[in-house]
């Protein structure tokens, strides 16, 4: 979703499959009860103290950028959030998971457990683990979340159906299996926590499959 005209309430929005069939059942079926809100466009650096007008203009350029439209792409929209925390935090919530990066051959597993640097954060939605491309490694959560009434719904791109290459699965702990490729293949999944909005991406690597030379097999 995006604003089309920041001088009047204009709004654009992409509906997912989901929202279409809701919208086409009629009456209240189709209900916006969770949005979030982010800054993807703004460049910051454009922020001029000197400016020789004074302060009213250091952010004249950043308000006069245009604002970017509706995206259906989960990894591009909203890759920044706004959020709005407790009067009382003290820490703005960082999502850990050991390493950055994950290097796999064909069949092996790795077990991701994502962390947050604030107590009992997460810890009753948990977090939700978006795969970029699920041709590279399956994901599935080992540890799944206790109750789903009130997570928020799972990013897809317009006319998803089995075959989708991106994948969003929610839980506490998630578990990928590398898969089979005459190549090195590269994925990326994003960590974001469901109750702080903290996030972090971390690169998949699957090394190609190694012929094996029978003769010299005794």
């Amino acid at each position: 979703m995006g604003y089309l005209n920041n001088s009047s309430v204009t709004v654009d929005a992409i509906l997912t499959k989901k929202g279409r069939e809701l919208l086409a059942l009629g009456g209240d079926s189709f209900k916006i009860t969770q949005f979030a809100l982010g800054d993807d466009e703004v460049d910051y650096s454009l922020w001029n103290p000197d400016h020789p007008l004074g302060t009213n203009y250091y952010g004249t350029i950043i308000e006069n950028m245009p604002v970017t439209e509706a995206i259906p792409d989960e990894t591009q929209a909203l890759r920044y959030k706004l959020l709005t925390l407790p009067k009382s935090t003290t820490n703005i919530p960082v999502v850990r998971v050991g390493n950055s990066s994950i290097t796999l051959q064909t069949g092996n597993r790795s077990i991701i457990t994502p962390n947050t640097n604030i107590a009992n954060a997460n810890a009753t939605l948990g977090y939700t683990a978006i795969l970029s491309d699920s041709t590279v490694v399956g994901i599935q959560p080992v540890q799944q979340l206790q109750t789903t009434t009130s997570l928020p719904s799972l990013p897809r791109f317009i006319g998803d159906n089995e075959d989708a290459q991106s994948v969003a699965v929610a839980g506490f702990t998630f578990e990928i299996v590398a898969k089979r490729h005459l190549t090195d293949q590269t994925a990326t999944i994003t960590i974001v926590g469901n109750e702080t909005g903290g996030s972090t991406t971390i690169q998949v690597t699957v090394k190609k499959i190694t012929a094996i030379n029978t003769s010299q097999i005794r």
